[in-house]
């Protein structure tokens, strides 16, 4: 069967499995659909629930807005797919082209696409980890225990890690009255992502807001009392928290060890693939009948000195998925390449952020419009030359133009004077990023490095 043929026979009558039951893995079953695909379609998922959204976990549920069972995605159509749901996929046969389930089935494939995603990474010491009142953030079940212990008013919650998702939690506990500390060992929250300069914002934001914030600083051990529930924090300068809950925000790990042994460019860093979502092999050989897409995948970009981006970001899930799927069921000269420039927001103590393109690879920030003070602001990142990510607060209405001077690779300084520029905005300053080799809590965008195959990653935990 020759390839226009072998094609037209995938789109009729092909088997396309899709690992990951979450919103990449959603978005693709629906461009699958309507761009023609007809054959069987499965959707593979660990969790018992059909796909929802995760964003406002942190938010609305925290704040008892929404609950966590009413936070399922919106459906562009009916994939008409079967739904394989609760079972894990624990191994992938390329060469008979079949992933193993955890009940032991097997589920044959033509085409396969894996979209698992990342989950949290948990406390590393098991014991306490198991402590009640323990607990991390990433699933509905996750939100809706700790949404009802909040409810409870607890006499204080300690957060660890002050990255995006940790400031969320601290900002929703400060909304509904009930005290918080705040322990990350970076300089000031949300580094990893944005900087120092912009640290030293969010770090003003939230004591302002009644957080006692605790930086530079690692929590060493959570201390239980005679029933296992957590009572105490032990912090590295000697001093202790009493806390009776705990929320564990270190960042997340990738869902690849059920790939272990396939042959695919899977490791802690993620899947590596194209520009068009195939998968390496880890020879480096793109394969032509496995895609990746979302928080799991690591792909070039262009824009970006082609080092391979590993995303956690809603907008990239997205476009990435709807790029694997047009490309899952067309023939090598209708394939597109996945050029979505990264974007993310956040909404904490009142404020909207939103970024776009790749703040952490700033070395100079300019603050290009408004000023830190106010908290009303744009800065815009420069990177050899060239302009290479922005961030709002509470200022994004311009965030589309910074994004065009970053798809164009617009000169940095700016070669312009902004009507609202203030005094701290006349000249670049040092990004001040922390230094790589200690890991900050939760970057949205990890710089990779340039080999498809390299799997190699140190990590030390965040305690």
């Amino acid at each position: 069967m020759d390839g226009e043929h072998q094609l037209e026979w995938l789109r009729r009558e092909g088997r396309i499995v899709i690992v990951g039951a979450s919103l990449a893995g959603l978005r693709a079953a629906e461009t699958l659909r309507e761009e023609g695909f007809a054959g069987s379609l499965t959707l593979i998922g660990d969790e018992p629930y059909e796909p929802y959204d995760r964003p406002p976990l942190s938010k609305q549920v925290l704040l008892g807005k929404a609950t966590a069972d009413r936070t399922a995605l919106p459906r562009r159509r009916d994939p008409d797919a079967q739904w394989r749901l609760g079972v894990a996929a624990t191994g992938l046969d390329m060469a008979a082209r079949r992933v193993r389930l955890a009940d032991g089935d097997e589920v044959p494939y033509d085409r396969l696409l894996i979209a698992t995603g990342v989950r949290a990474r948990p406390w590393p010491i098991e014991g306490e980890a198991e402590l009640d009142g323990v607990f991390v953030l990433r699933t509905c079940d996750d939100a809706a225990r700790l949404q009802s212990r909040l409810s409870q008013v607890p006499r204080r919650v300690l957060v660890i890690g002050a990255g995006f998702t940790g400031s969320e939690i601290a900002s929703a506990c400060r909304a509904r009255d009930i005290p918080v500390t705040v322990a990350e060992r970076a300089a000031a929250p949300l580094v990893g992502a944005l900087g120092g300069v912009i640290g030293d914002v969010a770090a003003q934001l939230q004591r302002e807001n009644g957080v006692d914030l605790r930086t530079g600083i690692m929590v060493t051990s959570l201390e239980g009392d005679s029933a296992g529930r957590v009572r105490a924090a032990h912090l590295s300068d000697g001093s202790e928290i009493e806390a009776d809950i705990v929320v564990v925000s270190l960042g997340a790990t990738r869902n690849t060890e059920w790939l272990a042994g396939s042959g695919l460019g899977a490791g802690p860093r993620g899947i590596a693939c194209d520009a068009g979502c195939r998968a390496f092999d880890i020879r480096g050989i793109v394969t032509d009948d496995v895609f990746v897409a979302g928080d799991v995948a690591r792909s070039p970009h262009a824009l970006f000195g082609y080092q391979f981006l590993s995303l956690e970001h809603w907008g990239n899930a997205v476009s990435q998925a709807d790029t694997a799927a047009h490309n899952m069921i067309s023939a090598a000269a209708d394939r597109r390449p996945h050029m979505w420039v990264p974007a993310f927001w956040s909404s904490q103590f009142g404020v909207n952020i939103k970024s776009v393109g790749v703040p952490s690879m700033g070395e100079e920030i300019l603050i290009s419009q408004g000023a830190l003070a106010d908290r009303k602001f744009t800065g815009v990142y420069g990177y050899q030359g060239r302009v290479i990510g922005a961030v709002t607060f509470d200022n994004s209405r311009w965030l589309p133009f910074y994004q065009r001077l970053i798809e164009s690779t617009a000169p940095f300084p700016l070669p312009f004077t902004t009507m609202d520029r203030r005094s701290d905005g006349q000249r670049p300053l040092p990004a001040d990023f922390p230094d790589p080799s200690v890991p900050t809590h939760t970057p949205t965008v990890t710089l990779s490095g340039y080999s498809p195959d390299d799997r190699r990653m140190v990590f030390t935990p965040g305690r």
